[in-house]
């Protein structure tokens, strides 16, 4: 079994990064042997999620946010999630070519991850890998998230900072968000601004915003006018992603964010855990007999899962 240098990893060596994110990304056998090695140089790192539809420009918003981070001498990793391939299990990877100009730059960190189904946009080892991030140095850890027009509330618990990228053209996502993605916006950017129908989608979307204001007062929701490909309003959003860092600084809110995120994560190893214990050879056998008689099967889901567990101890 290949084994992972930690400390190479913790000192920053980007080959040992590398190595350590495929290893997770496979769920090779001592994964989690490797986190918990290195998460006590976890937490200095802010996470940031970037979402929203695709084509919003999330790619261009986000390689321009590296340039604004770099100019501060600040190092950043990113995590691009990309649609799973439904005929080879592939990533889309095409869209990070836009990001490849900061290759060369020490102080920058891309990998592609395959979403491989994840139903909230962000793969299932994607906080594995930002923590591995984080335990490397650096300073800012984003997560660019395929846009699936569903809760994306996997996004909200792995980032600090959510942004929520859209276009004049996102009237259907405007529209979900009354029920989705406007319970995990701390930031909205309206991107291509340029094109005709912004304003209309800018009064759309603030209407909306309007009537959340009385539910939640803490943090002022604003929406960000942009044109990423011309590079224009992203001062204006890095800004308003370092004022919403102090704001949960100040008010505590960055602690309790963190806490709600390792809880999280613990019951979600516990899961897993039982999850594997329980599904031993004879329950799993016991289910595929009932599968393949399901056409004559009497018996209810409940019952039969009330059979599997009745002897279960923990």
């Amino acid at each position: 079994m290949a084994r992972i240098d930690t400390k190479s990893l913790i000192n920053g060596d980007i080959r040992s990064v590398s190595r350590a994110i495929s290893f997770v990304e496979n769920n090779r056998s001592g994964t989690e042997a490797l986190l918990d090695n290195i998460f006590p140089k976890i937490g200095r790192a802010y996470r940031i999620g970037v979402t929203g539809p695709p084509g919003a420009g999330k790619s261009t918003l986000v390689d321009k946010l590296i340039s604004l981070i770099r100019e501060q001498e600040k190092t950043v990793g990113v995590i691009s999630i990309d649609p799973t391939s439904p005929f080879s299990g592939g990533a889309l990877l095409g869209d990070r070519i836009r990001m490849s100009r900061h290759s060369g730059d020490a102080g920058v960190y891309i990998r592609s991850m395959a979403s491989r189904g994840s139903m909230g946009g962000l793969a299932v080892n994607a906080q594995e890998a930002g923590d591995i991030l984080d335990a490397a140095g650096m300073d800012i850890v984003i997560f660019e998230t395929v846009g699936v027009g569903q809760v994306e509330l996997d996004v909200a618990e792995a980032a600090d900072t959510t942004v929520v990228v859209l276009v004049p053209e996102s009237g259907d996502e405007v529209q979900a968000m009354k029920s989705g993605l406007m319970e995990i916006a701390d930031i909205f950017v309206l991107n291509k601004s340029d094109r005709e129908g912004a304003d209309r989608a800018f009064v759309d979307l603030r209407n909306i915003l309007d009537l959340k204001s009385t539910q939640d007062e803490d943090w002022p929701i604003e929406i960000l006018q942009t044109a990423a490909m011309n590079n224009e309003g992203i001062d204006a959003v890095y800004e308003k992603i370092q004022s919403h860092y102090q704001f949960l600084q100040d008010s505590g809110g960055l602690l309790k964010k963190r806490q709600r995120r390792y809880e999280r994560r613990v019951e979600g190893v516990v899961r897993q855990h039982l999850n594997q214990m329980f599904w031993s050879a004879d329950r799993t056998e016991k289910l595929t007999d009932a599968i393949e008689q399901i056409e004559t099967i009497k018996k209810s889901p409940y019952k039969l899962a009330q059979e599997l567990i009745q002897d279960l101890s923990i």
